[in-house]
């Protein structure tokens, strides 16, 4: 199965030339490290930066340049800072082409739970409610299961909601799999050295299987 590494390099193959991308906190911020040589990508921070650029080497750490996750980052040439106003209206004017978010849960209709578990403490939502309701396109980066071994891709999510209907890939450390138009988990691919088998056994919800499964190509 993949480690969290091996889920961003799978989902870099999902990024298009000369697209504008929005990467969410967590597996998504590694993603822009395993880009193929020559894809030319645009990332937007919701926090208002359009052009982000690698994380920092130490010595180059500015504290004033920041993703929406809190991350130390930097700008590439050509970049430009503007407020939140002007980054959501970019965001629900549908300027974003590509979203990869992370989950706690996904449901085979396309739901996504991210932001909340009740009883715990948030900081706030956050901006991923405004992009699962205007990307092109999103891609969730999670795990499988959590921490008790309890699958997070369900028939319906228990948590609260992010957005409703709205996902189109996941991609796990042990499949990628996509959200049938009726419902359901479309089995797409299995993570090298995984078994259809535990793949079934780590999806609570629908998974449908339509012939043979190739592995992931990494």
């Amino acid at each position: 199965m993949l480690d969290k590494e091996g889920i961003a390099k799978r989902i870099a193959k999902e990024v298009k030339n000369n697209t504008y991308v929005n990467l969410g906190i967590g597996i998504p911020t590694l993603v822009a490290n395993y880009l193929h040589e020559g894809i030319n990508v645009c990332f937007q921070s919701e926090n208002g930066l359009l052009g982000v650029g690698p994380f920092p080497k130490e010595y180059a750490v500015d504290p004033d340049t920041i993703n929406a996750g809190k991350q130390t980052i930097t700008a590439l040439p050509g970049a430009s800072s503007f407020d939140s106003a002007m980054s959501f209206g970019m965001i629900h004017s549908k300027k974003i082409d590509l979203t990869i978010l992370g989950a706690m849960e996904v449901s085979e209709n396309g739901d996504i739970a991210n932001w909340k578990i009740p009883g715990k403490m948030v900081k706030g939502m956050g901006g991923a409610m405004d992009l699962v309701a205007s990307a092109k396109h999103i891609i969730v980066a999670m795990q499988h299961v959590n921490k008790a071994g309890e699958s997070k891709l369900l028939a319906k999510c228990d948590l609260p909601l992010t957005g409703k209907n709205c996902v189109k890939r996941i991609v796990t450390e042990l499949a990628v799999i996509d959200i049938a138009p009726e419902g359901g988990f479309v089995l797409i691919e299995r993570a090298p050295g995984v078994s259809i088998e535990q793949i079934k056994n780590a999806t609570a919800g629908k998974l449908l299987i339509n012939g043979d499964i190739p592995e992931m190509a990494l």
